[in-house]
């Protein structure tokens, strides 16, 4: 895999601690993401995945620790600084634009080619390389978002993400509410992107999902890092499994 050579991971999270007003949600949460690498950031409901999601994007009222990014340190930027770097996030919410057609979300999401830190080229996403990824969304360019099932819907909030050439995409449940047909296009996918290079921050509680694109494991609960390790550590490891994901 590529990632397992480089000295420097893609992401870099040292003692990140997160508040919503004077509640604080996440505490000294620590983890790395390496080039061409997914990684599962597993857990219940309320458990802080969503929260360290937007935490790295700066979207959070407040929040201290250092992340460091492709090289940089993003600690201190707002969220479209972050973005214009090149890490994309794909919200549970999805947040299309339900008044535009697909063809218009995509080309809202647009940015220039990158480059990764050793000036590798990254991946381009074009509309007709994307049609080709997500064939549902290349039978319908011109349909409004609002006009579209949820699963489409969550299509188009991947592919517009990837219209900004990112060099690391952040997905929130992406298995959430989707009919299992759609999480397994989901699956294969990331599965596609992680082969292009790209690196991968997943969060999820789905523990089939995570095992069919997941390299490693984060654990978190009450907004902490309980445990880590690969996929196939946590498939053997079934009282990790009970302690943090059963309810």
């Amino acid at each position: 895999m590529i990632g397992r050579t480089e000295i420097k991971p893609m992401l870099a999270v040292e003692g990140l601690k997160a508040w919503y007003g004077a509640a604080q949600i996440l505490y000294d949460v620590r983890f790395d993401v390496r080039r061409g690498e997914v990684v599962a950031l597993m857990g219940r409901n309320g458990a802080g995945k969503s929260t360290t999601m937007k935490a790295l994007m700066g979207l959070v009222g407040r929040r201290e620790g250092r992340v460091t990014f492709n090289g940089r340190d993003i600690s201190r930027l707002r969220p479209y600084e972050i973005a214009r770097l090149g890490l994309g996030f794909t919200p549970e919410d999805r947040r299309i634009f339900v008044d535009l057609t697909v063809e218009e979300n995509l080309d809202i999401g647009r940015q220039p080619p990158r480059r990764f830190a050793d000036a590798a080229p990254a991946p381009e996403w074009s509309p007709e390389r994307l049609y080709k990824l997500f064939p549902n969304l290349g039978e319908m360019p011109r349909r409004l978002g609002g006009r579209m099932s949820g699963g489409e819907q969550q299509m188009l909030t991947v592919a517009r993400t990837l219209m900004g050439n990112p060099l690391l995409v952040l997905f929130d449940e992406p298995s959430e509410g989707v009919a299992p047909v759609i999480v397994e296009q989901m699956a294969n996918t990331i599965i596609e992107l992680k082969k292009e290079g790209l690196s991968i921050l997943l969060s999820e509680q789905n523990v089939h999902f995570a095992r069919l694109v997941s390299d490693r494991v984060y654990m978190l609960e009450k907004g902490q890092i309980r445990w880590s390790g690969t996929m196939a550590e946590l498939d053997a490891n079934s009282d990790v499994q009970r302690a943090y994901l059963t309810v």
